[in-house]
């Protein structure tokens, strides 16, 4: 905000200014961040006409004096008066308000072609290098549009980079570009050699600073008024305030002698080449950014005055994104090379150990299933200590003539019905009236008619049942004749509904109904720990090194063993929704916990064509990419004011896939040569091209926990379907309840991963390290895993059989007649259950 150098000033000091303002801009977007962009563009604002004051001080009283312009005057405007300069403010702090909210703007290269154009029509000041008079017009309008094509390319390169080919984000961007562009608008018409000559340029930026800081000390009064005090740190506003008021005095200075059409294209450079290149997805992508970030360069040290001879050694700060990119493909090339050289033939890792023991436990499922009616019928009396139910020998001969794979193991569905044998058939029948009947209930009553093998399903308010009777007549509508007359409950959400007291503890007749939407689970559904079943680790576990690998399925998903999952996920800290029932009420649900007892039975989710694999949708195991995808929303609990979404069973693994929180990530690797042994380590490293994870969208939570969780992670436009199928390792995850996209994965040719606390109904017929990967709740194993399975040569072959056992086995097990087999023999169970001359049985102890 000085004015124009002396005519004794060095062309090295023009040179210098250009680059501080280069190196500036890429200070001040290596440390932003969203949760300080608005204080930080405060304390800029503030310094910058103190800044000044001090600079021109410093230099004394012959830097005021004014020398001949360097810019062509064919534009003269008088002073600009107050309400130009609020709307220039306005503009600059809408920009502020949506780097704080959004990040970074993708869309600013375009503001150097846009002003570049917007300079040429209106006959503004151009730069000294320019094209004098004395050269011609056409000679002028030739060079001037070459310069305006080469920076439409530029602009495209880097926005294509910045949105990473994702032209979804665009519109967003829209309104922060039209409010820039008004605001350069504004400074390339009126900051122009009239005000140079009157000197000023001072007084004019001095204005611009004292508004804006106004505004901008208004927004975060608001902010904090409506939010309270945020948690920024101080010492991250100085930094980056300073950087920011650094920049916009060295640029305005470099404007001077050139145009302000040099300040976007400043800031252009300093957004490409202030990030590190480990968040792009792939190696075009990387190349990409350093191509435009180089182009960017060059674009600006074009636009310099020829007479600025040192503007060459400008050059020199190519070399940052250059040596981003070295240290960036060091480190990632170093974390692949040490995983390969950990695992060669003489040590092997947790992931083998596992997938053998996977292996030999589906070898002993497929070979112990019954192969005649007899022995099927000897097996239930084994298993359950109980007689078959009847129309079990034509369930099992409609099994067998579809190949079922499966014929014995249906433990889940004893589990889940065998509690209701202590009463008889007609207090069922009660209970369910009961329950059915209740204000509030989210249970619909579903009739079978055996003879038509029709479904009819209703609720005391809603009509739409969510694709359930279609479902079911889509599943079992040909076995007319075959099927039971029965009723059924049915849970209307994705989560659990029931909670059975157990045995000594039951009250016959009692149900209750207790709304726990939005607050925590724990404590009520942990309340009978005492009495569920552990299942004890087998003697062979292999040995993890303190990671968390699963080793056994089942332990991993009891919440009585592991009190830390009471602040890891939605469902036990503040579902969505959660109507409770409590007492003997048999109820189907797409899922449970195991403290829980829904009976469970196949998602509609399966059947929809929304969530159904289609092959045209996949590829090739060699064409996908080689890394691990997840894109969705942040379903899976309401976040509140009382809450941490950084808790959230989503919101962690974003974050650890994204490497958002600096933690410390645990690998394996060999230890010094000789010694034969493997370690872990800790390491702020994660490779993050072998991750493709975002949310797409934000909600179920306040207004303030949802801005602060579109502030701190990555959110991308809404993604295809089809997306995780292009990766080789696709995540899994749980919602709100059980996730739909499950099958689609398991039939692809990708290899799923699984994280998730609630049972279905296909748990059994699922082996772990053999059909998918599973994941744990806390995530600590996940960058090795990654990595082992994507940057050595045995993980990836492990990756693939993984994938083509999933494949191969959705093929035989979870064909759309493996469903109806499954409801087919639940509903011989339920009819048996409620039947009004069944007297109480007992339970088996299995």
């Amino acid at each position: 905000m000085l004015g124009p150098p002396t005519k004794g000033t060095p062309q090295v000091l023009g040179a210098a200014a250009a680059a501080a303002a280069v190196f500036c801009s890429l200070l001040s977007h290596h440390l932003a961040t969203n949760e300080t962009e608005l204080h930080s563009e405060v304390l800029c604002w503030i310094l910058l006409p103190l800044l000044s004051r001090l600079t021109r001080s410093a230099a004394g009283a012959g830097s005021g004096r004014s020398s001949k312009p360097v810019l062509d005057g064919r534009l003269h405007a008088a002073s600009p008066s107050s309400g130009l300069l609020w709307v220039l403010a306005l503009c600059i702090s809408a920009a502020a308000v949506f780097k704080s909210e959004n990040g970074e703007i993708q869309l600013q290269p375009l503001l150097t072609p846009l002003l570049l154009a917007l300079q040429r029509h209106h006959a503004v000041a151009t730069t000294s290098h320019s094209l004098g008079r004395e050269k011609g017009h056409s000679h002028d309008t030739s060079v001037y549009q070459t310069r305006v094509y080469g920076a439409i390319f530029v602009s495209v390169l880097a926005v294509l980079s910045l949105l990473r080919w994702d032209l979804k984000r665009m519109p967003l961007q829209l309104v922060p570009l039209a409010a820039l562009y008004f605001a350069y608008t504004i400074l390339l018409r009126r900051a122009n050699v009239s005000l140079l000559r009157d000197g000023k340029l001072e007084q004019f930026m001095k204005g611009i600073s004292l508004r804006i800081a106004f505004i901008l000390k208004l927004l975060v009064s608001l902010e904090v008024l409506l939010l309270g005090i945020p948690s920024v740190a101080l010492r991250a506003v100085l930094s980056a305030g300073l950087a920011k008021a650094a920049f916009w005095y060295f640029v305005t200075q470099t404007a001077h002698s050139s145009t302000w059409c040099i300040a976007p294209a400043i800031e252009t450079f300093g957004i490409l080449a202030s990030h590190t290149q480990l968040g792009q997805s792939s190696e075009f992508q990387v190349l990409l950014r350093i191509v435009a970030s180089v182009l960017s360069l060059g674009q600006v040290i074009y636009m310099l005055p020829r007479q600025l001879k040192a503007k060459s050694f400008l050059w020199l700060l190519v070399l940052v994104p250059v040596i981003h990119l070295m240290r960036d493909v060091y480190a990632a090339r170093t974390a692949r090379s040490l995983a390969h050289q950990s695992f060669d033939r003489s040590h092997e890792h947790p992931v083998e150990a596992l997938i053998v023991n996977g292996n030999m436990s589906f070898q002993e499922l497929r070979q112990t299933q019954s192969h005649s009616y007899k022995t099927a019928c000897d097996e239930y009396r084994r298993r359950y200590k109980a007689e078959p139910p009847p129309g079990f020998e034509a369930w099992y001969e409609f099994a067998v003539s579809n190949n079922s794979p499966i014929i014995d193991d249906f433990d889940s569905i004893y589990d889940s019905i065998s509690p209701f044998w202590s009463i008889d058939g007609a207090e069922v029948s009660k209970q369910m009236a009961q329950a059915f009947g209740m204000a509030n209930s989210e249970v619909w009553l579903c009739n079978l008619s055996g003879v038509s093998a029709k479904f009819d399903c209703e609720h005391p308010f809603r009509t739409h049942d969510r694709h359930l009777a279609a479902t079911f007549n889509k599943l079992l509508g040909g076995l007319q004749g075959k099927l039971p007359d029965v009723k059924f409950l049915v849970n209307h959400f994705d989560e659990p509904a029931v909670l059975v007291p157990p045995p000594g503890s039951r009250s016959s007749n009692k149900v209750d109904l207790t709304y726990l939407s939005r607050s925590s689970t724990w404590n009520t559904l942990t309340k009978y720990c005492k009495s569920s079943r552990i299942n004890g680790q087998d003697a062979g576990t292999p040995r993890t090194y303190g990671l968390s690998f699963v080793t056994n399925i089942d332990a991993a998903m009891d919440i009585c063993k592991h009190p830390d999952y009471s602040t890891m996920h939605g469902l036990l800290m503040s579902p969505t929704s959660f109507r409770l029932i409590e007492g003997l009420v048999p109820v189907m649900s797409t899922g449970s916990l195991s403290t829980m007892g829904d009976i469970l039975f196949p998602s509609p989710a399966y059947t929809d064509d929304e969530f159904r694999y289609d092959s045209a949708g996949d590829m090739e195991w060699e064409d996908k990419r080689n890394n691990l995808y997840w894109a969705g929303s942040t379903t899976g609990g309401y976040v509140g004011d009382e809450n941490t979404w950084s808790q959230f069973h989503r919101q962690r693994f974003v974050a650890v896939a994204q490497n958002l929180d600096d933690r410390e990530n645990l690998y394996l690797r060999a230890s010094e040569k000789g010694s034969g042994t493997i370690r872990r380590v800790a390491s702020r490293f994660l490779d993050r091209r072998l991750f493709d994870v975002a949310f797409t969208q934000i909600f179920s939570c306040t207004w303030r926990q949802c801005r602060d969780q579109r502030r701190h992670l990555d959110v991308r436009p809404w993604a295809d379907r089809d997306a995780p199928l292009r990766s080789r390792l696709a995540f899994d995850l749980d919602g709100n309840g059980i996730s739909g996209r499950f099958y689609r994965l398991l039939a692809s040719q990708s290899a799923p991963f699984k994280q998730t606390l609630l049972h279905e109904w296909h748990d059994e017929r699922l082996i772990p390290w053999v059909h998918y990967i599973p994941v744990s709740q806390g995530l600590g194993e996940l960058p090795e895993l990654v990595t082992y399975l994507t940057s050595t040569e045995t993980g990836q072959r492990r990756a693939r059989e993984i994938a083509d056992a999933g494949r191969d086995w959705f093929q035989k097990a979870f064909r759309e007649v493996d469903l109806a087999i499954y409801m087919y023999r639940l509903l011989l169970e339920l009819a048996r259950l409620q039947d009004p001359a069944r007297k109480p049985m007992p339970q088996a102890t299995r």
